[in-house]
């Protein structure tokens, strides 16, 4: 596999932002909030701005040596909490093998740990290959669930890894 490196995207990275942005809701639509029409229909300044991220947040990319971008994590402060946010990494380089999963994580990991003694997340309850990466990345079910917005009767799952 050809060598990467994970660093954090900076505002001139917006239109690879926003290519791996519509790859990751064209891959698997119910992990994020927000459809695919509606991220085609974002003016530049929206992807400016978010390729700036959240003030105190982290936003990392897996980028390969050749440029191409193959994953993302974010991190941002949420009710107090430390929450991994935006999570994807493309088909060819998932799993642990590939390593692009753990790294990423462990960016967000050390940005988190700053901020709180744990890290936790929302996914949806039909994404069971992420439920299950989350799991074997030490993360458990807190029990606390949320309605997924753009699919109500379909829920979002609160996990939490301690970090300390």
């Amino acid at each position: 596999m050809t060598g990467f490196t994970v660093r954090e995207i900076e505002e001139r990275d917006w239109v690879r932002l926003r290519a791996l942005r519509l790859e990751m809701l064209a891959d698997t639509p119910i992990a994020y909030l927000e459809t695919l029409a509606s991220a085609q229909g974002h003016p530049v300044s929206h992807w400016q701005r978010s390729a700036r991220g959240r003030p105190g947040g982290v936003k990392l990319v897996a980028e390969l040596d050749d440029g191409r971008w193959v994953g993302t994590m974010g991190g941002v402060v949420a009710d107090g909490s430390p929450t991994l946010v935006a999570v994807y990494v493309a088909p060819g380089f998932r799993g642990t093998a590939a390593g692009v999963t753990d790294a990423l994580l462990a960016g967000v990991e050390r940005w988190a740990a700053q901020h709180g003694d744990q890290l936790r997340l929302e996914v949806n309850e039909f994404n069971g290959r992420a439920i299950e990466a989350y799991r074997r990345r030490g993360f458990v079910m807190t029990g606390r669930t949320t309605p997924y917005p753009l699919d109500p009767p379909s829920l979002e799952l609160e996990m939490v890894k301690p970090l300390r």
